[in-house]
């Protein structure tokens, strides 16, 4: 079995908003990389927050925003909601964007990852708008010396990919999440490696069972028991080349910590 050298890491959302607290669970999986949620350090106190993941000692492989307005109880409440695409949102979300770009480029990272919304190509407004706001931002963005991350799942493969090579911007690439893609019934997550391969800068360990209802989520499951298969994902990564971080993340479940350290398992089990 060929083995490699990728960093593995956990979201910090997975386990918790408070520093303090995630800091012990992170400890207990002898873990040293995150992929770091960034949204309480943009609200009041933030400095404190700051402080508490200086202490840690950890090394950041990316940052992570999300916006305030997304609600993720349904397709179709995302759809409306995700991203820098709601017209009402977009002047307190570009802040936040341009906020969490500055707190990146601070803490000395490179990537800030987050759900950019729906891309729609064949809606010709909504496109040129997305387009618009996504490059505003990537701009900023290389200004700073931060790269941003577009994550997968909410369209296409095929469609993130014609959007990307259309915009050729040195500040835009992908946090490849197979989970998402299947979650969001968007394709082959295997394929979709090979499909994105050129921007693929980050990768969320993640993993999901596919809806057999149209229209509505799929399930999210612990890594391995899902639809991505474990080894395939593995192997597809080294066949690309890919040299980044593997970033284990868990938003359902009871036991999120226990689905990490699982996670963590598996991997040295696949070679990681």
């Amino acid at each position: 079995m060929k083995t490699n050298n990728w960093p593995i890491g956990v979201c910090t959302w997975s386990l918790g908003a408070d520093i303090q607290a995630v800091a012990p669970a992170i400890q207990t999986l002898g873990l040293k990389h995150v992929h770091l949620a960034v949204g309480p350090a943009c609200r009041a106190g933030g400095e404190a927050y700051l402080q508490a993941v200086g202490e840690c000692g950890w090394t950041i492989t990316s940052t992570m925003i999300a916006f305030p307005q997304e609600d993720y109880s349904s397709l179709e409440s995302i759809r409306a909601t995700g991203g820098i695409m709601p017209d009402a949102n977009w002047p307190a979300n570009r802040g936040l964007a341009r906020q969490a770009v500055e707190l990146t480029a601070r803490l000395g990272v490179k990537y800030l990852s987050f759900h950019a919304g729906f891309l729609d190509h064949a809606r010709a407004e909504q496109a040129r708008k997305f387009s618009d706001r996504m490059r505003e931002l990537a701009d900023a963005a290389a200004q700073d010396g931060v790269v941003l991350l577009m994550e997968t799942g909410q369209e296409t493969p095929e469609d993130l990919r014609r959007f990307l090579a259309r915009a050729d911007h040195p500040a835009l690439a992908v946090n490849y999440d197979p989970a998402n893609v299947i979650l969001y019934d968007k394709g082959d997550p295997i394929e979709a490696v090979r499909t994105l391969r050129p921007w693929i800068r980050h990768v969320h360990v993640k993993d999901a069972i596919r809806t057999r209802s149209p229209g509505a989520w799929g399930a999210e499951v612990p890594w391995g028991d899902g639809e991505v298969g474990a080894a395939a994902f593995l192997d597809v990564l080294r066949e690309i080349g890919y040299e980044g971080a593997l970033a284990v993340e868990r938003e359902g479940g009871d036991d999120r910590l226990g689905d990490v350290k699982l996670a963590v398992e598996r991997l040295a089990q696949h070679g990681a």
